[in-house]
């Protein structure tokens, strides 16, 4: 089982949709269970998100993220995409990518402290 911390839903929509996707799965009987951990952040290019964490199944994650970004008519943002090289840094970095449906909108880095208690911070966004 992976989770991930770097997936979002649109700011305002949190509990709606984390609700929906525990029920989604359970009815699917996939393993997936996400929970909002109370951390928002704030992009220039594509507005508020709510953070959610999840456990389960990463295919299913990305699958569940989509369907419910097309159900809902809401921008998310896709996380869990590490970066290829395998330097060791004093933080760790996390790739995500921005989607309305399945159009991908932008993509974002993160970045957090590998020592502590951080919240992840966005290191840099672009637009598509």
């Amino acid at each position: 089982m992976r989770d991930s911390e770097t997936f979002g839903i649109e700011k305002d929509h949190g509990e709606e949709v984390v609700k929906w996707l525990n029920e989604y799965a359970k009815s699917q009987k996939m393993k997936l269970e996400a929970r909002l951990y109370g951390h928002t952040i704030s992009t220039k290019n594509f507005g508020d998100f709510e953070m959610f964490s999840w456990m389960g199944d990463v295919q299913n994650a990305r699958k569940l993220i989509i369907k419910a970004s097309k159900r809902f008519k809401i921008r998310v943002i896709e996380g869990g995409y590490k970066p290829k090289e395998k330097l060791f840094r004093m933080k760790k970095f996390d790739f995500a990518k921005v989607k309305k449906g399945e159009k991908t909108i932008g993509q974002i880095e993160f970045a957090v402290s590998r020592f502590g208690k951080e919240q992840w911070e966005i290191q840099n966004e672009e637009r598509h």
